[in-house]
């Protein structure tokens, strides 16, 4: 029986958007990455951030690796398929078992449910591949690199789990190494064989789409400030405040996001990778945010074992890690003079902040509101060439 076959979309496609398919793609990852958000958070509250942060990471990563491949690889060769949609349910369903297995990942059990995830995931998308192959010869040995390093990769991860303990001396060397791995397939594949035909708009609004969806975790914060205990009880005058001060926080991450400038004004494709990738660091730090705010409000209820300056820098420092992977990927490229440099000097100060203010909340808070005025001022649309 021939292999099913995928057809390439028209990157220069007029008002290319979202599918309801991929929003749909979204909420499943969504509910990972808040189960991700909800760990750091308790173990930050716990005192244990040095234990939590890695485990974070790694669950974050999961989710977030799948999401982006599954994004570029739709603006190619989405065509509203039967076998294209049949594929994409079951990578939703494998970001649920993700899931389901987030809380092992913070608690250095095996991690079978999250890796049998992981799997389906990237099982899914090894098969995307080869129907992009079996539909798109220009790009067929760029496609088949794909699939078949996805499933290496996968052997790799199920052999990691099934044979090395958490605990054990190995296991984070080579975690590590198997997401470089990851990360090494689509370099491998797009450069040595040719580029994949993404739509750069459509690309863009995708990841603009989790951008909001992360900052998400920041309203699950900010809705527990605004009541006291399990009734549903108004909160004080100091909650009340305390919910404010964060929105102004969640809000000014939007607006130094969304500028009028582009975010990928170009499709070369080193500038797409660095641009992909390094979205990571600011779709984690997003949500890390909202769970040092959720840190915060704990402390400021007596819930944490930890101060409010402990509470503060879990707040500050993935505000300044957003502020200065937008900068690597975007600013150092869109702007020139003096404001090119804005975001990094927010992002230092914003660290430094803690330091001075042991409840840095309001400090923080009116630095990123600033911060943001100052960059819309600086701000311009991309000159068209």
């Amino acid at each position: 029986m021939k292999f099913f076959s995928l057809r390439t979309r028209d990157k220069d496609e007029p008002h290319r958007t979202a599918t309801t398919l991929e929003l749909m793609f979204d909420l499943a990852s969504v509910i990972a990455i808040a189960a991700a958000a909800g760990g750091l958070h308790h173990g930050i509250a716990e005192g244990h951030a040095l234990d939590a942060l890695p485990a974070f990471l790694a669950g974050f990563f999961m989710i977030w690796w799948s999401w982006m491949n599954y994004t570029w690889f739709a603006s190619a060769y989405d065509d509203g398929s039967t076998p294209f949609r049949v594929l994409s349910m079951a990578a939703m369903f494998g970001a649920l078992t993700i899931a389901a297995g987030i809380p092992a990942v913070f608690s250095e059990r095996p991690i079978y449910l999250s890796v049998l995830g992981f799997v389906i995931m990237r099982a899914a998308m090894a098969l995307f591949w080869f129907g992009a192959a079996a539909g798109d010869p220009k790009h067929r040995m760029t496609a088949l690199t794909y699939g078949f390093g996805i499933l290496v990769m996968q052997v790799f991860w199920i052999w990691l789990v099934l044979t090395i303990a958490p605990s054990a001396a190995l296991y984070a060397p080579l975690l590590i190494a198997g997401i470089a791995g990851e990360l090494a397939v689509p370099v491998i594949a797009e450069m040595r064989y040719g580029a994949t035909v993404w739509h750069r708009h459509h690309i863009i609004e995708r990841y603009g789409l989790l951008n909001i969806i992360v900052l998400g975790e920041c309203f699950l914060a900010i809705a527990a400030m605004l009541t006291t205990g399990d009734r549903g009880a108004p909160a004080n005058g100091h909650g009340f405040l305390t919910a404010v001060t964060a929105a102004a926080i969640t809000f000014s991450l939007w607006g130094f996001y969304f500028t009028r400038e582009e975010h990928l004004e170009q499709d070369a494709l080193h500038r797409a990778l660095l641009w992909g990738y390094g979205h990571f660091a600011i779709f984690a730090s997003g949500a890390a945010t909202g769970a040092g705010l959720a840190v915060f409000h704990e402390a400021a209820i007596g819930k944490a074992d930890i101060g409010y300056r402990g509470a503060s820098y879990a707040i500050a420092i993935p505000v300044a890690i957003y502020l200065l992977t937008l900068w690597f990927v975007r600013d150092r490229f869109c702007l020139t003079g003096a404001s090119r440099m804005l975001l990094p000097l927010i992002a230092l100060i914003a660290v430094l902040l803690p330091l001075l203010f042991a409840e840095a909340l309001v400090p923080v808070a009116a630095l990123c509101v600033a911060g943001v005025a100052i960059r819309w001022t600086a701000s311009r649309p991309l000159s068209k060439s």
